[in-house]
């Protein structure tokens, strides 16, 4: 591999101008392809091959106005007094006036539907929207919101919405751009020069260009939930940075050693190319991986994340190397750790591995009990899907949760819907019969607040009861309740002839998280069997791969811990502007492990394929280790500290998802960068010794060389010997 990179290297460093035209052609042509072929993201998801899709699934075809857009309007007299007379009124005029706003199919009057407290002073009013909650556009709930707080106000009446007609809030804007400035401080630092400092930043930005170019335009064409752009854009421009360093930073320092730009340019492809192929590799089978998982949005989402990274390794490996052939040696300008007088001196990272590998035994005893101890908080992790219960105190939909609670009742936020379908072409007084009799029989179980009257379809083949938990939406105790249902249904079935299901947002998020809790385990072992025999390939060794795996599992209950202190804790929540505690989003491990591993890997494959390489050279094992972190050690902390800032970036935006992924994904990487690869495993390696690079005859025969330390390319330039001396 190494030879054939640098072959690839020096053709794009001769032809820069050619590589440089064919880039920006498909830059041009993935932006016009964006403009004529995007469709819109959405936030609704489907979960195929559960119950409350297929009830979903019926729904759609038999009673296609149940499976629209529904929003809740919430009316609220002040404290101590009742909706009555006047504001009243003003409720009824509120409803009449959102009723008449475009794209509204109806709203209810709550003291028609007996939508009103005990006490009177709360009242609930239903509006359903043409379309689904995709579809709905904010102009539309903003007209609604406008109505009702209208009249609401002239009357001294609270008004607070749910559901559908919430308005999403605004992206803060600054996630993109916030990592930025502190990239390129920490690249100015590390090159000391503008032009190798900014390379990486424009190439980074082109390549995530045009990996969301590609993704904008794929969404003509699939369903792309809205924070699969946001997650490549995160991946996309981290990784493009890092990959694009490590190049940048070989090629300068064989410049340095005076080796020719071109002969440089092809060797730094070649060797720090190699690892940034299988770096990116892991990283794409990782993100890949997450189609296991068996949901489509998660796998669109992993998909066009793993695409993004792929652009990102095409750019390095082929637009970097043009771009040096422009920067000549302009490159070569800046701070000299090589044969400068800074060369004479031990580095920080030397000194570093010296006390590391010294002091082996304690460095990983304590690395170990540290991230161990990180990982306590665990054990109380609780997995569950946001709702308005989860929502910050002050947002709309949390107090018109509350109110409703107060009203109402805790379950009265997440009601079930339960489906008795008769079947096409049965009979409606049948279909009738046997949803009043699921209805009578769920009336009376534990945990059951209330079972509305059955409302049948048109054909008079399905009824619909919408089911009042007396519990929460996102308790165990809603969730037992389901099962209950479920573990009903057959006896129900047989009694009355008709199927029973059971679906609603509040089944469908329990159905998500038991799918996701399902693949964890499976999806692990993809991704790790799948990077394990990459190592193996890499680094042709069996105990270097499983020390890397095991580093990352000590990374990921670090990262999960923080997560549950932080966002289900609250523990210093409020620095990040997590306003309200809440269980950890359920899609959150599987999507952290996925992009997790793949990016723990690269610290693996950039500091040990150092190591590999001083020690194919002839270095002793703890001389290999620290000869290779002190190449590596300086590019390799640059390339986390950038990493680091642009997830961290992430933490700023509204969404709790994009929010949780930045913060998991910043303290993550500086975990495994700095904690696990950068002491860790420097310990464990020089523990192991000579065993470390341990490998099977039978092994060893087999699997292909790929040369990712770059030997060919040694010998490719080691001079002919000269003949022998003719004798006389």
């Amino acid at each position: 591999m190494a030879s054939l990179l640098s072959h690839l290297g020096r053709a794009a460093f001769r032809r820069r101008r050619l590589v440089l035209g064919l880039w920006l052609a498909v830059l041009v042509a993935s932006v016009l392809g964006a403009a004529a072929l995007s469709g819109p993201t959405t936030g609704t998801f489907s979960i195929p091959g559960t119950e409350s899709q297929q009830a979903i699934d019926l729904l759609e075809e038999r009673l296609p106005e149940a499976g629209g857009a529904s929003g809740r309007v919430v009316f609220a007299a002040p404290d101590g007094e009742a909706l009555t007379g006047e504001r009243r009124a003003a409720v009824q005029d509120a409803v009449a006036d959102v009723a008449a706003v475009p794209g509204v199919e109806s709203a209810s009057d709550p003291f028609d539907d007996g939508l009103v407290s005990d006490d009177g002073r709360i009242a609930l009013a239903q509006v359903s929207f043409h379309g689904a909650s995709d579809q709905v556009e904010d102009a539309t709930r903003e007209a609604v919101q406008d109505a009702a707080e209208r009249n609401g106000a002239d009357a001294g009446v609270q008004v607070e919405f749910g559901g559908d007609a919430v308005v999403e809030q605004e992206e803060s804007g600054l996630a993109e751009v916030i990592g930025l400035p502190v990239a390129a401080l920490v690249l100015a630092i590390t090159f000391g020069a503008f032009v190798a400092a900014g390379l990486p930043l424009l190439t980074a930005a082109f390549g995530v260009a045009i990996g969301l170019a590609g993704i904008t335009a794929a969404t003509g064409f699939v369903d792309m939930d809205d924070s699969a752009p946001t997650i490549a854009l995160m991946l996309g421009l981290a990784v493009g940075i890092d990959y694009a360093v490590f190049i940048v930073s070989r090629h300068r320092t064989q410049l340095l050693r005076g080796m020719d730009p071109e002969d440089s340019a092809a060797r730094a492809v070649g060797t720090a190319g190699s690892a940034v192929v299988f770096a990116g590799a892991t990283v794409i089978v990782a993100l890949a991986a997450l189609s296991v998982v068996g949901i489509p949005f998660i796998t669109t989402m992993g998909l066009a994340a793993a695409a993004t990274v792929a652009v990102a390794v095409l750019v390095a490996i082929t637009l970097v190397p043009a771009l040096l052939g422009f920067g000549g040696m302009r490159l070569a300008k800046g701070r000299n750790f090589e044969t400068g007088r800074r060369a004479a001196k031990p580095t920080l990272g030397t000194r570093w591995a010296g006390v590391v590998t010294r002091h082996r035994v304690v460095a990983l005893v304590v690395t170990v009990v540290a991230l161990g101890a990180s990982a306590v908080p665990v054990l109380d992790m609780r997995l569950g899907m946001s709702d308005d219960s989860t929502a910050p105190p002050d947002a709309t939909n949390r107090v018109a949760y509350d109110l409703l609670r107060e009203g109402f009742g805790p379950g009265f936020s997440g009601p079930l819907t339960i489906v008795v379908d008769g079947g096409e072409g049965a009979d409606r007084a049948q279909v009738r019969a046997s949803a009043d009799a699921v209805a009578g029989a769920l009336a009376g179980q534990d945990g059951v607040a209330a079972v509305e009257e059955p409302v049948l379809n048109t054909a008079g083949d399905t009824a619909v009861l919408t089911l009042m938990p007396s519990s929460g939406p996102s308790s165990q105790q809603t969730k037992d309740l389901v099962t209950d249902i479920r573990d009903l249904a057959p006896s129900l079935e047989r009694q009355t002839g008709a199927d029973v299901l059971v679906t609603g947002q509040t089944a469908l998020n329990i159905d998500v998280s038991d799918r996701l809790a399902d693949a964890l385990l499976p999806f692990l072992a993809v991704i790790v069997g799948l990077a394990f025999l990459l190592l193996m390939v890499a680094f042709r060794s069996i105990l270097v791969p499983l020390t890397a795996i095991g580093g990352f599992l000590l990374t990921i209950g670090a990262t999960f811990g923080a997560l549950v202190a932080v966002f289900q804790k609250g523990f210093a929540a409020d620095l990040i502007g997590v306003s309200q505690a809440a269980p950890v989003q359920s899609i959150l491990p599987i999507i952290i492990i996925g992009i997790l591993f793949g990016l723990a890997m690269d610290y693996q494959v950039f500091l040990v394929s150092r190591m590999r390489e001083e020690h194919v050279h002839g270095a002793g094992p703890t001389e290999s280790v620290i000869g290779g972190f002190r190449h590596g050690a300086r590019v390799v902390t640059a390339a986390a500290l950038i990493m680091g800032a642009v997830f961290s970036g992430f933490v700023l935006e509204n969404g709790e998802i994009i929010k949780s992924v930045g913060f998991a994904l910043a303290f993550g990487i500086l975990v495994d960068a700095f904690v696990v690869r950068m002491t860790l495993i420097p310990a464990v390696m020089a523990l192991l010794g000579e065993r470390a690079w341990w490998f099977p005859r039978w092994l060893d025969r087999i699997v292909p060389r790929v040369d990712i330390e770059g030997a060919a390319l040694e010998r490719a330039e080691e001079p002919e010997p000269a003949p022998a001396p003719a004798l006389a």
